[in-house]
């Protein structure tokens, strides 16, 4: 059987939708009843439930008429207005992420040896565009089914479901599909790469020998993945491995470290020639374009070398210091090479942000984790409405030590959704506590995609108006700009929950203006760099005067950071900024100084 193209004059949708409840399904018969429901009576079970529950909905697709019937929870679970405005398959098509259609089209097109009778399975992640409908960005969606061909044995109709995933869930089956393929193209996976760097270091110390060990990153991986879906990235990681394997020596070894990066043991090796096996790889990999399904690659890759067991002498430290000399060679250029160098000062800069990250650990777990509160003043009135949220860790000895120390690290180190959610608990204990108290909460850009954040808020405040409504959370306009339709998103939720929200550092982007117009937000937070000199730079007052208008245009409140002098807060007064904050109205204070704060009294 000959595979084509599924429908006429362009790239078929997976899945559309007909107005119409009597559409004739080739090779069926014909039947006035909605073909989705009777896909739901074949199953046997009330499918519409379950998929209902699960952000799931089937469908029922016509190759030959281009129209679809769906289930009723359509339109819900795909974020649409109505489900009308996916049609037809290449309406459905236009949403859907143009560099993921080449990879779709030949999942549900492949000619298989399974029975016509049962169908031909097909299972495809892809991204789909919903559009500004509940203010929802694009999200990935995973289409599950089985196609039939007509009288001609070219596809006629199909049948399945669409579920939306998360991003983790793609790069989850990408990674399993990936470690499934780390054994046929004989490397060593994730658990056996750790056991041979063992061998080869317990060899090296009896033998008195000096074996060498590469660390390869795949650079532009990450951008792959992105514009052509991870089953391109997957072929490109394949392909860099088969170079590399190509290129080893008799009796190196290859094995997979992480999904972009992989190990080679170079046995019996010294630095020279480690050097010399690194520029071979990386020579090989530039001059050899990766062939996709999708188009021509082009590949780059760095690496990070370490001696063994001259410069590691356990399989941590071959891994640790290999990746150290890894993020060297990334700031050295796109393609280079770099052995670890154990009198660099990079190696004291590594273990003291070890050190960080178990220090934020252990103040988490051990509840060492505390807030001090700014107050913001109110302009006219000169009281203070509210209190920033600014988190201290305290260490050991009791002193402690400001965010700006360690958030950076926790960072790096993905730790950064602990330390929002202990934020938040902290904050909401205190509002629950003091009943006239109103704060402000700074959330990270990975909070606005965290779901779990969102949940423990629910959690926390029970949506209780007489608390949220008392809550400022505070997202940063970088973050905002770097992914508006999920700013927009989270917005909108916590604002359905009563909670305020402000955009903080605003004036420090580039699109300031623009995103006032797409963000229902309550309160702008004036970066403090146009503050700081504003009694003497005409320039700063001129845009801080600006911005005031245009959020009063809005109708949206306006705060002022780091008024240090009562010059001017004067200004700022007669500008029309609603709000005072800085070291002019006071330092942070404990939260044990609440009770005793004159504005809560």
């Amino acid at each position: 059987m000959q595979c084509r193209g599924l429908h006429a004059g362009g790239v078929p949708g997976i899945l559309c939708v007909s107005s119409s409840s009597n559409r004739n399904v080739a090779a069926e018969g014909q039947s006035d009843r909605n073909p989705v429901h009777e896909l739901l009576e074949t199953v046997g079970h009330d499918l519409v439930g379950a998929l209902s529950a699960s952000d799931q909905c089937a469908y029922v697709w016509d190759l030959l008429s281009d129209a679809l019937e769906w289930e009723t929870n359509a339109a819900a679970i795909l974020g649409l207005d109505e489900i009308g405005e996916i049609s037809s398959g290449k309406a459905f098509e236009s949403r859907i992420v143009t560099e993921h259609l080449p990879r779709r089209i030949a999942a549900i097109t492949a000619c298989t040896a399974h029975p016509f009778d049962r169908g031909v399975p097909y299972r495809i992640q892809y991204r789909f565009r919903p559009g500004a409908a509940q203010g929802r960005g694009s999200i990935w969606l995973e289409d599950n089914g089985r196609w039939w061909p007509g009288a001609d044995g070219r596809p006629a109709r199909a049948r399945g479901s669409v579920r939306v995933v998360d991003e983790s869930f793609v790069a989850e089956q990408a990674a399993h599909r990936s470690g499934q393929a780390d054994d046929m193209a004989g490397q060593l996976d994730r658990t056996r790469l750790p056991q041979a760097v063992a061998a080869v270091l317990g060899r090296a110390e009896r033998k008195l020998t000096t074996s060498g060990f590469l660390m390869i990153s795949v650079n532009n991986l990450s951008a792959i993945n992105e514009t052509f879906g991870f089953e391109v990235g997957d072929e490109v990681l394949a392909a860099i491995a088969a170079i590399i394997k190509s290129k080893l020596r008799s009796g190196d070894l290859l094995g997979r470290y992480s999904s972009n990066k992989f190990g080679v043991i170079l046995r019996e090796a010294g630095s020279g020639a480690m050097r010399i096996a690194a520029e071979r790889f990386i020579n090989a990999i530039r001059e050899a374009p990766v062939r996709t399904s999708s188009c021509q690659l082009a590949a780059t890759i760095s690496i990070g070398g370490v001696l063994l067991p001259d410069q590691a002498t356990t399989v941590r430290q071959v891994f640790s210091r290999s990746l150290l000399a890894l993020s060297t060679a990334k700031t050295h250029r796109i393609d280079s090479f770099v052995c670890f160098d154990s009198d660099n000062a990079q190696e004291i800069a590594w273990q003291r942000r070890l050190t960080i990250a178990d220090d934020i650990m252990s103040a988490l777990e051990a509840d060492r984790m505390c807030l001090v509160l700014q107050p913001i003043i109110n302009a006219k009135t000169r009281r203070t409405d509210l209190f920033e949220c600014l988190l201290r860790m305290k260490a050991t000895d009791g002193s402690l030590v400001s965010a700006g120390e360690f958030i950076p690290f926790a960072e790096q180190f993905g730790l950064l959704t602990h330390i929002d959610r202990r934020t938040l608990k902290l904050a909401v204990g205190l509002l629950r506590k003091h009943p006239r108290l109103s704060l402000s909460v700074n959330v990270s850009s990975i909070t606005a995609s965290d779901k779990d954040w969102l949940t423990t808020l629910r959690e926390l405040t029970g949506c209780e108006r007489a608390v949220t409504e008392r809550l400022v959370l505070e997202i940063t306009e970088t973050n905002v700009i770097d992914d508006m339709d999920q700013a927009v998103a989270f917005v909108d939720k916590l604002r359905e929950m009563g909670c305020r929200v402000a955009i903080d550092d605003f004036g420090a982007g580039y699109t300031s203006f623009k995103n006032l117009k797409n963000l229902p937000v309550d309160l702008l937070k004036i970066d403090g760099s146009f503050v700081k000199n504003l009694a003497n730079d005409a320039a700063d007052r001129i845009f801080v005067k600006t911005m005031v208008e245009l959020a009063d245009a809005f109708g949206i409140e306006t705060v002022a950071e780091w008024v240090g002098d009562e010059d001017s807060a004067q200004i700022l007064t007669r500008i029309g900024v609603t709000y005072l904050q800085g070291f002019h109205f006071g330092m942070p204070i404990l939260v044990e100084e609440l009770p005793s704060y004159s504005d809560l009294s």
